[in-house]
C-alpha cells in the first residue's frame, strides 16, 4: 500500500473512531469527568496507575504490581515498582516513565477533554508509555500513533488547565 494510501486509510479510521465515540455519546464527556488530578490517580490510595510499575512496561513489556516497600512520592502522587531498581530508574528519568499527558488517554486529550487511562490499556510509542480509556481508543492509536500525538500535544495546554494541580 502507498504511503498516501496508508495516510488516507488511518485518517478514515481515526474519523471512524470519533464517530463511534459519538455515536455513544462519548464525545461530551466533560473535562476531567473521572479525575481532575494532572496525573491520573486512585482517589482513595493515591496510588498513580493503580499501583502498577511505570518502569515494568518497558523492561518486562507487561503492566505488573509494584510493591508497598518500593514507593516514591513524586507528582503529588504516590508510584509503585516492582523493585529497587526499576524505582532507581524512575528516579533518574521520571519524564521518560511516567505515562504521556499524566495517564489521560491521549485519544481524548487530543479532543480538548480528559480520560483517565487504564493500567492494562496501554502502549509503547516513541519510548514513551500511554494509557487508554478503552481498547477501541488504544487500537485506533495504534494504527498509526504519530497523528494522534500530534493532535493531543497540541490539545494538552488547554486540557491540564481544566485539572486541579
Amino acid at each position: 500500500m502507498t504511503a498516501a494510501r496508508r495516510s488516507w486509510k488511518t485518517r478514515r479510521e481515526v474519523a471512524l473512531y470519533f464517530a463511534a465515540l459519538a455515536a455513544l455519546g462519548l464525545e461530551s464527556l466533560p473535562a476531567g469527568s473521572a479525575t481532575t488530578e494532572r496525573v491520573v490517580s486512585d482517589p482513595r490510595s493515591g496510588l498513580a496507575i493503580g499501583g502498577y510499575d511505570p518502569v515494568a512496561y518497558f523492561t518486562d513489556a507487561a503492566p505488573l504490581s509494584g510493591r508497598p516497600e518500593f514507593e516514591l512520592s513524586f507528582a503529588g502522587v504516590v508510584w509503585r515498582f516492582r523493585n529497587e531498581g526499576n524505582r532507581a530508574a524512575f528516579v533518574a528519568n521520571p519524564e521518560v516513565f511516567m505515562p504521556r499527558f499524566g495517564g489521560y488517554d491521549p485519544m481524548t486529550v487530543a479532543r480538548g477533554a480528559s480520560a483517565p487511562g487504564h493500567a492494562e490499556l496501554w502502549v509503547i510509542a516513541d519510548e514513551r508509555l500511554y494509557l487508554f480509556y478503552t481498547d477501541t481508543a488504544r487500537a485506533a492509536f495504534a494504527i498509526d500513533p504519530g497523528p494522534a500525538i500530534e493532535a493531543a500535544e497540541r490539545a494538552w495546554p488547554a486540557v491540564l488547565r481544566t485539572l486541579s494541580p
